[in-house]
């Protein structure tokens, strides 16, 4: 197995790793001492941080090293599928003030629409690129998910603090919530653009085919017309 795909595996694997860390058994979880009670939330955070840019370090190892196979292109959106599946379900579950079922539906159900029309546009010969909005909804995405996880433990960082109580005062909650609500939009945007560019391509796609369909016919009808027609004898 060549290294882009041993990447694109090692994500999917962070899925039940994810699942752990966040769910009660998880042995920080328990903990008494250390960083505020916060291990678990550090832990995760970072554990899909590091799945995300295998995302984008797989795709880009296997066009350098031209690499890409069969295997590969079946892995890599499965992966990205299994890990924004399973990130916004569990964080139902871990954060419900923040993540809410119904935000959940609307961002898993993006990632099947999208995976359909891709397959459809297999099928009929042609590619839907991802688009500028969708490289948006990937960032946001990463965002809120490490947000909420956070938000789950803490409401606010301070950074840098003063003899006089300032600091550096990150909002944590509430980077949370904008960044939940504004995936959430950009996800309907993204999957809005995706339709129209499908829509278009196979459009055109089906136009296409008409146009051979109607090409074979005439030309089958102009055969058929030359057979019937008696030979001339000189």
């Amino acid at each position: 197995m060549n290294l882009p795909n041993s990447i694109t595996i090692s994500r999917i694997a962070t899925v039940p790793l994810l699942i752990w860390i966040l769910s009660p058994a998880f042995p920080a979880n328990h903990a008494t001492h250390g960083m505020l009670g916060g291990e678990q939330e550090i832990i995760a955070s970072i554990v899909f941080i590091l799945a995300s840019i295998t995302d984008g370090l797989d795709g880009y190892l296997a066009r350098r090293r031209k690499q890409i196979t069969t295997l590969g292109m079946l892995l890599d959106p499965l992966a990205d599928k299994l890990m924004i599946t399973a990130a916004y379900i569990i964080l139902v579950a871990y954060t419900p003030r923040i993540v809410p079922p119904w935000i959940a539906v609307i961002i898993i159900g993006r990632e099947f629409l999208v995976s359909g029309l891709r397959s459809i546009a297999s099928s009929e010969g042609f590619t839907i690129e991802a688009s500028d909005v969708g490289k948006l909804k990937t960032v946001i995405q990463i965002v809120s998910v490490v947000a909420a996880i956070l938000a789950h433990r803490w409401n606010y960082w301070i950074w840098f603090p003063t003899r006089q109580g300032g600091g550096l005062i990150i909002a944590v909650h509430m980077i949370a919530m904008w960044a939940i609500y504004w995936m959430t939009i950009v996800s309907i945007i993204s999957a809005a653009d995706y339709f129209i560019g499908f829509w278009k391509k196979i459009d055109h796609a089906s136009e296409r085919a008409r146009t051979r369909r109607s090409s074979v016919l005439s030309r089958r009808k102009a055969k058929r017309a030359a057979e019937k027609q008696p030979s001339q004898v000189s």
